[in-house]
């Protein structure tokens, strides 16, 4: 078996076990357990190691309930706290390029998830920082078991490279689209949190994915990827109204995490790059969370999923148009900047 085969099946077994924990003890908001499992297991590298896991658990726990100090500036200087988490979006995209950290995503969410939460319901806060901190920690579990049934056998020969930091002015660009995606949706979800509040999940991954996709391939990898996890989202909600159980949810979960997993680790071939894989079932997992939690209070399902579907595209749409116009603009400068120094040479 080799390393990809092992990845897929961490995969699988880490998201199964993670909905059999979250939805199993009726956790608050247990579709982010599984958003947070599925980040960790598809972190390339060894899993965080527990002790340490649970120390970073506690620390973005902290974190996330610092973000509640956004709150009354946002809504006694509703300019000033934009520009404020303008700023810190673009120096922890910066930071996390620079740095390939995986915790980028969990600070954007700290600025950005958190406040939003926080205007439309204060005691709402507590419970989303321990649902996103105990996610987190159960991520680390999960990902930790798995890794220990499918290890990757040790090579001598083949040493693991440290990424190279992107170069500063790269690094500065993808920070830059990545905010323009993100801050836009931020403040219109500002003013409907309840409608928006789980858009905002999604626009950080999309942030995420931005930061790396030229406008050539943002189309497909964008908007492509969150009609692909709705898709597929819409094929387990039908397979789990079949039978729907705890047991079913959890093997539907892990046949979609196969499923995508094989071509986010190159088992079976396809044209689309991982993030393509990785953002769809991360989207898949966010518009099928909520439609169990509106199924079990009694809501009007497939109404909120069209809504959810229909904002999230609309996102995308707004995230591949900004990478496009930054993109023709950077060509654009660079080409002037180009046919000046030309025309400098010449003239000297």
């Amino acid at each position: 078996m080799n390393r990809a085969d092992k990845a897929v099946l961490r995969l699988g077994i880490g998201l199964g076990l993670a909905v059999l924990i979250a939805y199993g003890l009726a956790l608050p908001a247990p579709f982010v357990v599984c958003v947070m499992t599925v980040m960790l297991l598809c972190k390339p590298g060894p899993p965080i190691p527990l002790v340490k896991g649970a120390v970073v658990a506690v620390a973005v726990g902290a974190l996330l309930l610092a973000g509640v100090l956004l709150v009354p500036l946002l809504e006694h200087f509703a300019i000033t706290g934009v520009l404020i988490i303008g700023l810190l979006l673009y120096t922890v995209f910066f930071a996390g390029a620079r740095n390939a950290s995986p915790l980028t995503v969990i600070l954007v969410i700290a600025f950005t998830f958190i406040p939003v939460a926080g205007v439309a319901d204060q005691a709402l806060v507590s419970a989303l920082s321990g649902a996103l901190a105990l996610g987190l920690g159960i991520g680390v579990f999960v990902s930790g078991m798995s890794h220990g049934l499918f290890p990757d056998t040790p090579s001598p020969t083949q040493r693991q490279a440290a990424p190279t930091p992107l170069h500063i002015e790269t690094a500065r660009w993808g920070a830059l689209r990545a905010t323009l995606v993100v801050l836009p949706v931020f403040v219109l979800a500002l003013s409907n949190p309840t409608l928006y509040l789980a858009a905002i999940i999604k626009t950080v991954a999309l942030g995420q994915q931005a930061s790396a996709v030229n406008a050539r391939s943002a189309g497909r990898e964008l908007v492509g990827s969150t009609l692909m996890g709705a898709a597929m989202a819409t094929l387990l909600w039908l397979g789990l109204s079949l039978r729907p159980n705890l047991w079913m949810l959890m093997l539907w979960m892990v046949a979609a995490a196969l499923w995508a997993g094989a071509r986010l680790y190159g088992v079976t071939a396809t044209s689309f790059a991982p993030s393509f894989w990785s953002n769809a079932l991360v989207t898949m997992l966010i518009l099928l969370g909520p439609a169990i939690e509106d199924s079990a209070n009694g809501k009007d399902v497939y109404r909120a999923s069209l809504v959810r579907v229909c904002l999230f595209v609309g996102v995308a749409l707004y995230a591949w148009a900004t990478v496009s116009v930054l993109d023709r603009w950077q060509a654009a400068r660079v080409g002037r900047t180009s046919r000046f120094d030309s025309n400098s040479a010449g003239d000297a």
